[in-house]
């Protein structure tokens, strides 16, 4: 296992205002080299390619970068769900005159969020959930002790 210099082909730049593990480069401990390959294995060595970094400090940072990245990316996926979603729905009328005629209608879908009338918990399908809440007065719970008669033996 020694280096064959294949490695310089995927030679990774240093990347300005991030670290070389959080932009997906990594490194091989036998070329000593950092690369941008997507597999497991060095192409030149076949030696295990490192992801993470070793030390202490480092590791922190990639922690602290990797999660404001999901935080970011939640946030943003969480925007566009709030959001209304607006999708075109194509109608083909055909006429003897022309071949086909398009138009386009938009429908707006939202999920709003009720509150129960009992217990005054958000709900999308309030109607469903205000029949089996527990807080409702009209749900009838059937208890197994008052339909049963024990019998006792003596």
């Amino acid at each position: 296992m020694t280096c064959k210099g294949i490695c310089i082909r995927y030679k990774a730049q240093k990347p300005v205002g991030t670290g070389r593990y959080a932009s997906g480069q990594r490194r091989c401990q036998i070329c000593e080299i950092f690369i941008k390959w997507e597999g497991l294995w060095c192409p030149c060595c076949g030696y295990r390619l490192r992801t993470k970094p070793r030390n202490l400090k480092y590791k922190a940072k990639l922690r602290a970068r990797v999660e404001a990245d999901s935080i970011e990316a939640k946030a943003i996926a969480d925007t566009q769900s709030d959001e209304v979603e607006i999708t075109e729905v194509a109608v083909k009328a055909k006429t003897k005159s022309k071949a086909k005629t398009t138009k386009s209608k938009v429908i707006i879908k939202t999920k709003e969020k009720n509150p129960c009338k009992y217990c005054e918990k958000l709900f999308v399908y309030t109607d469903k959930h205000e029949k089996n809440c527990k807080k409702n007065p009209n749900t009838v719970v059937e208890s197994s002790q008052e339909n049963e008669s024990i019998a006792i033996k003596a």
